[in-house]
């Protein structure tokens, strides 16, 4: 699976692209994630992509030439090598606001996408004839405002790759706590030791069911003490 992400601040994703998981699916090719810089499709000397809004207002927004002809070059080679097969197997993302609530069922949605191109908004925001004629979904990761689309581009590819087979190492650990949904079971853990002692006497235990060894007992307490992450 492919991720390809248009940005004005392409450094952002360095470091987090170089650590843990993220990393080992890389280098083991089960993703590609491309950083494009945004500026590289400026015909202006100084590779100005934002300009005032129409109406007026405060701040910059991201101009549609540019990220038109990025998004362009970039579906380019892979429409190519896709031709003639699924179609939908790219899809275009927009991060804002207003967009539609990113839950598990849309990570599990989107997991099943061959390419991801996901543009990062910055300033005032992005030209709105790149959403209603480019983007084939905008997104929003919470009920707040961020400086940029950097950090959403981060959550979704964390999430969606997480479902990707063995990217998390052996394929149990996906398919432990998957509902049939596209949803998952999240439930509270424990590890050693088994009673913590404060400094004044005061200690906390794990739960006795958890090591008890009965299974039949876990599950149903897992299933009681957990929550389904689903909306």
């Amino acid at each position: 699976m492919q991720f390809n992400i248009i940005t004005i601040f392409p450094n952002i994703f360095d470091s987090y692209l170089k650590e843990s998981f993220i990393k080992k699916a890389q280098d083991k090719k089960l993703i590609k994630i491309n950083i494009h810089n945004l500026r590289d499709w400026s015909d202006n000397p100084r590779k100005v992509v934002d300009d005032r809004p129409y109406g007026g207002g405060l701040g910059m927004v991201l101009k549609i030439e540019p990220i038109y002809k990025a998004i362009q070059d970039i579906k380019k080679p892979f429409d190519k090598l896709r031709a003639g097969k699924t179609k939908g197997d790219t899809k275009v993302i927009v991060f804002s606001p207003r967009g539609k609530k990113f839950n598990q069922k849309k990570a599990t949605e989107l997991s099943k996408c061959k390419n991801l191109i996901m543009i990062c908004g910055r300033y005032e925001g992005i030209d709105e004839r790149v959403i209603k004629n480019l983007a084939d979904e905008t997104l929003s990761i919470g009920n707040y405002d961020l400086m940029g689309g950097e950090l959403p581009a981060m959550v979704v590819i964390e999430a969606v790759s997480r479902l990707i087979p063995n990217v998390l190492g052996k394929p149990e650990f996906l398919k432990e706590r998957m509902t049939d949904t596209g949803g998952f079971m999240e439930y509270p853990q424990y590890t050693r030791p088994e009673v913590f002692t404060l400094k004044n006497g005061d200690q906390w235990k794990v739960p006795k069911v958890l090591i008890s060894g009965d299974q039949k007992k876990i599950t149903t307490w897992k299933n009681k003490k957990g929550k389904v992450i689903e909306k």
